[in-house]
């Protein structure tokens, strides 16, 4: 809240494939439509499952 401006980091974000059934993000957000998928980051559920174990082995 406040001045803070928060960032998703497109190399880290596995849109919650491995922790949720839905990216967690866009729900707890207090200011609604203001998480967007970015067309250019686009990634299958697969390619977000391999990030994800790469992440958190």
């Amino acid at each position: 809240m406040g001045d803070a401006i928060y960032e998703i980091d497109v190399n880290r974000c596995t849109e919650c494939v491995g922790h949720y059934d839905e990216p967690t993000c866009q729900s707890v957000c207090p200011i609604d439509n203001t998480i967007i998928s970015d067309p250019q980051h686009a990634e299958s559920r697969d390619a977000l499952w391999e990030k994800f174990v790469v992440l958190h082995p």
